[in-house]
């Protein structure tokens, strides 16, 4: 019987195209990454946020194995796409052949309709044979492309957190300039607002670092992953998998493309010429429509962060916020927040109306043609059934192949953001980490200052030249006006504030312990909170509930399992004692305390600063506070006078002269 295939030996055949087309593929998939990496607006970024995890030792035997196994895995596939036209040749062959064998009576008709009976079950038997290595192949390519995705994840994810913890990128982002992060690579996607020339984001720095660390990798990993070798069993939804298939069915649409009179004029492979130019001119329609949203996603996840970002405030300040009955100013700012998000929505509606409808009429239009093309040709018997139905499969999948990158522009789109956000933080942590920062030098049991000079970020000058000494059991208290830069010198000292020059000499790494107003309170059990920023562990449960009851928190002895979130359980003196307990078991031999008290009454103050002086005698206490009664406690007064100016005295003498 004349099949379509030797599909006795089609086995070694697949295996030998497979193994061929893989090396070409993991071939120039490198070559071509390598050139994108190097030259390609797309390819720098991506390549520094994913790069490491193929080349990392940690990572790259993992990395380079997946990938290896998720091309051949992508291109079997699209070998078995291929093979399946090939059945669907004999099927309908054999349909023709039975249906010719009615019109012919006697002998020779009963042979005819054995002949097509017995192909038909023979591409049945193809068939069964085909759908199970497809369907096997497919569940093993979701496994390994889900493990690949979770794997890069996890590596992305533990990178970029880490990047941003380093140095305190965290906190020192806010100072680097945004427009210099995007002006390289999303200066079009700026937004300015009518009364300011700035960039509109709900706080300074990096906007929402939160999203991109989580919702922008998942975007890179699953996203790119699926554009680069498709998945769910088609030949067609991914780059390399429309590249082998356009080649693929290139050779088929070859043998069955016949020549078309068009104008007098004869076109030999008419069928050929048509696909490539029907996809060459809506293709490059659709790209020029679909163009905006770029910017649009771009700014669609920026806005809807930043709306999450309030809804998170509000959550955060509920308390506050009913205590100024402050609900309307609440709604009113979530509103105006949220009208900036369906504004964006309702631009790429209209886009994508046009993009997507373009799309459909294009993918529409494009079922008729291999039969308007092929139908004189098998009107005329020159094709059988089975060519033109194999031909309008191939038309379709060549079809597909080549509009995959109109198709899927918007996915492009959205991915393209994803990846600017995620370069955009990374380029703003390292700037973060090269901006100015105090000059520190270890020093054991003491705390020298010399030469600090503070500005603001507009360059106005707070502190100039302050030098002091301290020396165990010291104690300075910092006086000044509002604004004079009490709490600006604490960030400068701690390594925050990139606006401040000078040396600092003080014990090294945990002996220097520095306090916020308000004390951080982290996610976890009671131990977890008292303890930090050791692990509870490291201090052991019994010091814990000791530090406890030396500040006055005999009530939370008995909780230090229990999981609650701490920072809205304890009222703010009690976490300001927490932070004193955190004293109490660091042991630092130097503390900075940044209105450490504010939040408790005068008696327990005073009680907090004596069980200091007792516990630790040698510790030397600097203290920014506004309250006269704090003075007490400490030997020296260092007064911030304003435009630079500075003074420093004993506790009660009169203040010496500016300096």
């Amino acid at each position: 019987m004349d099949y379509s295939r030797d599909w006795n030996n089609e086995i070694w055949e697949s295996l030998k195209w497979l193994g061929i087309a893989s090396a070409i593929a993991i071939a120039a998939i490198l070559v071509i990454g390598f050139l994108l990496a190097r030259f390609s607006r797309w390819g720098r970024p991506l390549w520094r946020i994913i790069g490491g995890y193929f080349t990392e030792p940690a990572t790259r035997v993992r990395a380079w194995m997946y990938f290896v196994l998720l091309t051949v895995l992508a291109l079997a596939g699209v070998r078995v796409i291929v093979l399946f036209s090939y059945f669907s040749r004999d099927l309908f062959n054999a349909l023709q052949i039975a249906a010719e064998s009615f019109a012919q009576p006697g002998p020779e008709g009963e042979q005819l309709l054995q002949q097509g009976k017995d192909m038909f079950w023979y591409s049945m038997a193809v068939f069964a044979v085909l759908a199970t290595i497809h369907v096997v192949r497919t569940m093993v390519e979701i496994y390994v492309g889900a493990a690949f995705e979770i794997s890069l994840r996890k590596w992305m994810t533990a990178g970029a957190a880490a990047d941003w913890m380093e140095g305190r990128a965290f906190y020192r982002n806010r100072f680097v300039d945004l427009g210099g992060v995007l002006s390289r690579s999303v200066l079009p996607f700026r937004r300015r607002t009518k009364t300011s020339n700035k960039v509109t984001d709900i706080h300074p720095g990096v906007d929402n670092p939160d999203q991109r660390i989580q919702a922008d990798i998942t975007n890179v990993a699953s996203v790119g992953s699926g554009l680069l070798w498709g998945g769910g069993g088609s030949s067609t939804n991914g780059v390399l998998t429309a590249l082998a298939s356009i080649v693929s069915f290139t050779q088929i649409l070859w043998e069955l493309s016949g020549p078309v009179t068009l104008f007098g004029v004869e076109i030999p492979r008419m069928m050929m010429w048509l696909v490539l130019t029907y996809v060459l001119v809506t293709s490059v329609i659709a790209f020029l429509v679909g163009r905006p949203l770029i910017r649009l996603n771009f700014w669609q996840e920026r806005l809807t962060a930043n709306f999450r970002y309030a809804l998170v405030r509000v959550r955060d300040g509920a308390e506050n916020i009913a205590f100024y009955r402050g609900e309307k100013v609440e709604h009113q700012g979530l509103m105006a927040r949220f009208a900036e998000v369906i504004k964006n929505y309702w631009q790429i509606v209209y886009v994508r109306i046009v993009f997507v409808g373009w799309n459909f009429i294009v993918s529409q239009t494009a079922v008729v043609f291999p039969y308007l093309v092929q139908a004189p040709r098998f009107f005329e018997g020159q094709i059988k059934l089975g060519d033109m139905q194999q031909t309008a499969s191939a038309f379709g999948e060549m079809h597909d192949a080549l509009s995959f990158f109109r198709q899927n522009y918007d996915t492009f789109t959205g991915l393209r953001a994803s990846i600017i956000r995620l370069d955009g933080l990374a380029d703003a942590d390292t700037k973060s980490r090269t901006m100015p920062e105090i000059s520190a030098v270890d020093r054991d049991r003491a705390v020298r200052l010399a030469d600090i000079d503070v500005k603001t970020p507009n360059g106005d000058e707070l502190i100039h030249a302050l030098d002091l000494s301290l020396d165990p059991g010291d104690a300075l208290v910092i006086k000044g006006r509002s604004g004079a830069g009490k709490t600006t010198l604490l960030r400068g000292l701690a390594g925050l504030w990139p606006y401040i020059d000078g040396e600092f000499a003080r014990p090294a790494g945990n002996k220097t312990l520095f306090l916020s107003q308000m004390p951080y309170i982290p996610l976890g059990d009671l131990r977890t909170a008292v303890a930090y920023p050791a692990l509870p562990d490291e201090v052991g449960d019994d010091a814990i509930r000791e530090a406890l009851q030396k500040v006055f928190l005999p009530h939370l002895v008995d909780r230090l399992y229990d999981e609650e979130d701490w920072s809205k359980v304890l009222s703010p003196g009690e976490q300001q004692r927490v932070a004193f307990a955190r004293v109490l078991l660091t042991r630092p031999e130097a503390v900075f305390m940044d209105e450490a008290t504010s939040a408790v009454d005068e008696g327990l103050e005073y009680a907090l600063y004596q069980l200091i002086r007792t516990e630790l005698p040698d510790t030397i206490i600097v203290s920014v506070s506004h309250r006269s009664t704090t003075d007490q406690h400490h030997t020296q007064v260092l007064e911030l006078t304003g435009g630079g100016k500075w003074t420093v005295s004993p506790v009660g003498a009169t203040p010496s002269l500016d300096k």
